[in-house]
């Protein structure tokens, strides 16, 4: 029994120090709710980063305040004011990604989207370089996308009007022009190994903003060892970089006479560096690049593609202007490019509206700050974790017309000409965008 008090009072005075020592760091940061020893302030947002609990809390805490996952302590910055002076006024300051449990797992610090200093710049003007290459802006990539249109059409024509999940479909789209561009090649929608990519790619892509990633992110020692959705994480984390690599291996196998796709370039940049010793330029990062691509690339214009005809099928007066639009300026769909949308404003304006409303990387990806800072009256110290609410600054009162529903007039002017708007933010902004 003594034993057992013991342990107890050992206990209580472990948690007692671990409050004070929360409430001590607290002070220092903007205010936010009061957060818990070892868990912070995951019973607050429900184990869970949403961007509807985060504007909840903003209007009693303020558009900058701090949210505690575990012993963590994220800035949560909201509105586009805020949300300007942190990632736009700022850029510098917040160039950096924090190096979480889960990046590390996913990255391991490599490619672009996670990595930082050096390798990240040195990453991203390779990949910019090779993307202009194979086409970026220019007719040969419209062409890639207009032909896997052409295909997504025909696929839905073939459901003949019956209830069907377009998610595959579209993805298969999507996939196939990034692919095209990565390797050279594309798959077929009866392809099993592309739907294990499929189906691996929403698992790592959607894994983070989980209840369960918040969990891995406050105790990886645990849940690396518990049992859980994590462990499947792994598992299909495993087989993508397993794919590029084969992807890897093929191209080395038969070299192309001239670079036709992403590998090409990357491996004839590898070969220019072999012998500089302080070059980052190889095969892990290419792995990686590979993977930032296909992962963030898919799953983001997948889901705006899905929003798009949601919205089509729910405002169906507006899907009936759209298509009027279209017929009154192009002879021919298959010739449709990207600059007819200056022609076409209220199609262009509606492309917008979906993107604003449904906002699919509703957080971004989290900054770290790279040195200390004032974000208006607080004081940001070196390596803290920033998150702006993206979702907040597209459906900021005090920027749109009609900032809670779908409407396209959000883009459009007097005279139903389009109009952009700063406060439009579907990819974050800054060194970062």
């Amino acid at each position: 029994m003594d034993v057992i008090w013991i342990l107890m009072g050992l206990l209580l005075g472990l948690v007692s120090i671990q409050f004070m020592k929360l409430r001590q760091a607290a002070a220092l940061l903007p205010p936010g709710p009061t957060p818990l020893p070892f868990i912070g302030n995951l019973l607050t947002i429900k184990f869970q980063l949403h961007h509807r609990t985060l504007m909840k809390l903003s209007e009693i805490y303020g558009n900058i305040m701090t949210i505690w996952v575990g012993q963590t302590p994220l800035i949560v910055v909201n509105g586009y004011e805020a949300v300007k002076e942190c990632l736009i006024n700022n850029s510098e300051q917040v160039s950096n990604r924090p190096t979480s449990p889960y990046f590390k797992v996913y990255s391991e610090e490599r490619g672009i989207i996670l990595s930082n200093g050096l390798n990240w710049k040195l990453q991203r003007r390779l990949v910019l370089k090779i993307l202009r290459n194979l086409g970026l802006g220019k007719k040969v990539l419209e062409w890639r996308i207009n032909v896997e249109a052409r295909h997504l059409v025909e696929e839905i024509v073939c459901q003949k009007g019956s209830a069907t999940d377009p998610n595959c479909c579209i993805m298969n789209a999507v996939t196939n022009v990034i692919t095209a561009v990565n390797f050279g090649h594309n798959y077929s929608l009866k392809d099993e190994v592309f739907h294990h990519i499929i189906n691996s790619t929403n698992v790592v892509a959607n894994f983070f903003g989980t209840h369960w990633g918040q969990l891995y992110d406050a105790f990886p020692w645990l849940m690396h060892r518990l049992p859980g959705p994590q462990q499947a994480m792994y598992k299909h984390l495993r087989f993508l970089k397993e794919w590029m690599l084969q992807e890897i291996r093929q191209h080395q196998q038969n070299p192309s006479p001239e670079p036709q796709d992403v590998v090409d370039y990357y491996l004839e940049q590898i070969s220019k560096e072999k012998d500089d010793p302080s070059s980052t330029i190889g095969e892990d990062n290419l792995i990686h690049v590979l993977m930032d691509l296909v992962v963030a690339g898919s799953e983001t214009v997948t889901s705006t593609l899905q929003w798009g005809l949601l919205y089509m099928a729910i405002y169906q007066d507006v899907q009936v202007k759209v298509h009027k639009e279209i017929d009154a300026f192009v002879e021919s769909i298959e010739n449709l490019q990207y600059e007819d949308r200056l022609n076409m404003p209220y199609t262009n304006a509606v492309i917008h509206e979906v993107q604003r409303v449904s906002t699919v990387v509703p957080l971004g990806l989290p900054r770290q700050c790279t040195q200390d800072f004032k974000l208006n009256d607080y004081s940001i110290r070196k390596g803290t974790t920033i998150i702006a609410n993206l979702a907040s600054v597209n459906m900021d009162s005090k920027q749109w017309k009609f900032p809670d529903t779908f409407n396209p007039s959000n883009f459009l002017d007097n005279n139903e000409h389009f109009q952009a708007n700063t406060a439009f933010l579907p990819f974050s902004a800054g060194h970062r965008i």
